[in-house]
């Protein structure tokens, strides 16, 4: 790759795809606007947290939070076609019943006056260098604003966009004018059996709400760790949503840490609005031991105690409310990870709940 962190933006013009001409940007470089990593300018590579952070976590999360899922670049362009050039670290092929364009590829989406329209998933063909490249044309000419989210598994080392050489290319359209939101769960906030890395749920509700997000998903590993309570607390955010009712080992170890954790993040950020969320597939799970209704009463007696202590930015979001209308069986892809309708729903009912926050806090002047 010709760009790495503290050098020169490539000025290379290559030939790629159909041999259309175009002209090679690293996206550290401005005006691109880098979301959801940790420090993207000046690291080596897309990471979500810092190294040293979360080797106090646990090595899993060492691991894990090299995944780029919730990554994304954004600007504007009136380029008739958008290339990306990517180096991995790691390629995750494994599928685990998700599409290599999930694991490992990009899609693009493109900012409109009535919403976002998806334009294309990445077709993968990475070489034994691990290394891809693609071209995709664009439908419709102009000035526009586009996002290009990440792979949800795999480690990405450098990005590059190509453009045709006399194109513009400006800053993106901006989010509203909040700090992140930041997402704490397990696989299921990692993004896991989505088909394509912009059906995440996270993703779903920052196209819904024009917001940014940090997406804190550790498959198998989110148990906070008082470590992780602590980090999170240092994040600037807006809201906090905590979801890792799924890694839990039982109830009991969800009633040994889902208030610890609380008291941790209020303790570094008083005032935040603070989500609790049980897991989604309450009609769905197979449950002969009760064990769902119970972690279900955990998280609610950690936010009535809250409620009780006083504070009034705390928020419980029912397992119950997500999965619960006549597609019900077509919301998992197994009995615990959503489908992308099952992802649409959680994004539906958490940013309904994130609607409300945000405009109360914009009501009261407290836009970041």
């Amino acid at each position: 790759m010709k760009s790495m962190p503290g050098q020169e933006q490539s000025a290379l013009i290559c030939s790629v795809i159909d041999s259309e001409k175009v002209l090679w940007r690293d996206v550290r470089q401005a005006p691109f606007m880098l979301h959801g990593f940790y420090h993207p300018q000046s690291e080596p590579y897309f990471h979500r947290m810092p190294e040293e952070t979360a080797a106090t976590v646990s090595t899993e999360v060492l691991q894990l939070q090299r995944q780029s899922t919730g990554g994304r670049v954004r600007f504007s362009t009136d380029s008739p076609y958008i290339a990306i050039r990517a180096k991995y670290r790691f390629v995750e092929r494994d599928t685990r019943g998700m599409p290599l364009v999930a694991t490992a590829g990009f899609d693009l989406y493109e900012d409109g006056p009535f919403g976002n329209l998806f334009i294309r998933g990445s077709n993968i063909c990475i070489d034994d260098n691990d290394c891809y490249e693609q071209l995709l044309r664009l439908m419709r000419s102009g000035l526009r604003t586009y996002t290009i989210n990440f792979p949800i598994l795999s480690e990405i080392q450098t990005l590059e966009i190509g453009l045709a050489p006399q194109a513009k290319l400006e800053a993106p359209r901006p989010y509203r004018a909040f700090l992140p939101v930041v997402f704490y769960g397990s696989s299921i906030t990692h993004g896991k059996a989505a088909s394509r890395p912009g059906l995440i749920y996270e993703a779903e509700i920052s196209r819904m709400l024009n917001i940014d997000y940090i997406n804190l998903g550790f498959s198998g590993f989110a148990l906070a760790e008082q470590a992780m309570a602590r980090y999170i607390g240092s994040l600037p955010m807006s809201v906090f949503v905590c979801d890792y009712d799924h890694n839990s080992p039982s109830s009991k170890y969800l009633n040994e840490t889902h208030w610890p954790m609380y008291e941790t993040f209020r303790a570094a950020q008083p005032d935040t609005p603070y989500i609790m969320i049980t897991r989604p597939n309450y009609y769905t799970a197979e449950d002969a031991s009760g064990e769902v209704m119970a972690r279900r009463d955990v998280v609610m007696r950690s936010y009535l105690r809250a409620r009780e202590a006083g504070d009034k930015n705390v928020y419980f979001i029912d397992c119950t409310a997500f999965f619960a209308d006549e597609q019900l069986y077509s919301c998992t892809q197994d009995p615990v990870h959503p489908s992308e309708i099952g992802f649409m729903h959680m994004a539906k009912v958490i940013g309904t709940v994130l609607r409300r926050i945000l405009e109360e806090r914009s009501a009261d002047g407290m836009v970041e």
